[in-house]
């Protein structure tokens, strides 16, 4: 698994959740420090460039 995605909050998580869920990828989670919010997303090497484009696909229609 690849580090993908460093959320700040819930809300952040679940965006990104959504779209890789979207994009038919699969994900892991695994929390950062003890007693952190702070969620990092992983997800397979080979679904990488994938999910960044989901992921910039979101921002720049945004721009």
């Amino acid at each position: 698994m690849a580090r993908f995605y460093d959320s700040m909050n819930d809300s952040d998580l679940s965006r990104v959740e959504g779209l890789l869920n979207s994009g038919g990828i699969e994900y892991s989670l695994r929390i950062l420090g003890d007693g952190s919010e702070l969620k990092e997303i992983l997800v397979a090497e080979e679904d990488l460039v994938c999910a960044e484009w989901l992921l910039n696909s979101v921002v720049d229609s945004k721009k």
